[in-house]
């Protein structure tokens, strides 16, 4: 048996990297998964016995469509991941307003519409479990912490963070916890991004780039998708029931000094 087994979770961005993978445990645990993106990520539903469709996180219309769509297709939802994501680095005097504006609409806007709109699903089936329903919201290191390049990604990163503390306060005595996670350089797609960013700024080569972001980590290495992955399943079910309003980091010891 496995730990989420009879939940059914959605996982938001699950076409690559960190939804990916997070895709994968909750399934290998037992949930029956839904997974979206902007594609939908048909494959790995049909990999993990799930269902897939196209969704826009910024698009109230699709967040009711998407709840709808889970109701009639999965019978409700248990675990919403709130994963989906952009990141940025570039100079402050260099980012242009239509940057910033895209960024916090998926990085802020999409997590809000998300929660907001599966309240009512979660609340149906939250007494089941006795760890409740949860909500995991994708944050980052940089929501705890800043760093040269990367103010506008902080700003909305650490909204989630104080977002999901507000909602996790709300939604307690509907027995629905919700909790962020943040994860250090991860090597996915993302991670690469990181590392091009940093080229960028500092005008070191891809390589010394590489290796500067991996240094940053007291452990010695980049993240791998999975180890957050297992974070939110732990997060999702039952093990973490006496925690909702909590930042649960994942970053290599980066934050620890």
């Amino acid at each position: 048996m496995g730990e989420l087994d009879g939940r059914i979770a959605l996982v938001t961005g699950a076409s690559r990297g960190i939804g990916a993978a997070t895709a994968r445990a909750l399934a290998a645990e037992g949930a029956k998964v839904a997974v979206t993106d902007l594609a939908a990520p048909e494959a790995l539903a049909a990999e993990i016995g799930g269902l897939a469709r196209a969704q826009d996180v910024t698009s109230e219309d699709d967040w009711a469509a998407t709840t709808d769509w889970l109701r009639a297709e999965a019978g409700g939802l248990d675990i919403l991941v709130n994963n989906a994501g952009l990141f940025l680095m570039k100079p402050l005097v260099e980012t242009t307003l239509a940057e910033w504006q895209r960024l916090h609409r998926v990085n802020v806007e999409g997590v809000f519409l998300g929660t907001r709109a599966a309240i009512p699903l979660l609340a149906e089936r939250a007494g089941q479990w006795s760890g409740g329903a949860s909500v995991i919201n994708l944050s980052s290191m940089a929501g705890l912490v800043g760093s040269a390049g990367t103010a506008c990604y902080n700003a909305s990163k650490g909204a989630v963070r104080l977002f999901t503390k507000g909602a996790a306060l709300e939604l307690a005595p509907q027995k629905i916890r919700v909790n962020s996670v943040h994860p250090g350089v991860i090597d996915t797609s993302m991670g690469d991004e990181v590392v091009n960013g940093l080229a960028g700024l500092t005008g070191l080569g891809a390589n010394e780039a590489r290796v500067a972001a991996t240094a940053i980590h007291p452990l010695g290495h980049m993240g791998q998708p999975q180890d957050i992955a297992n974070a939110i399943v732990f997060l999702a079910g039952d093990k973490s029931a006496f925690m909702t309003g909590s930042e649960l980091v994942v970053d290599g010891g980066v934050t620890a000094g």
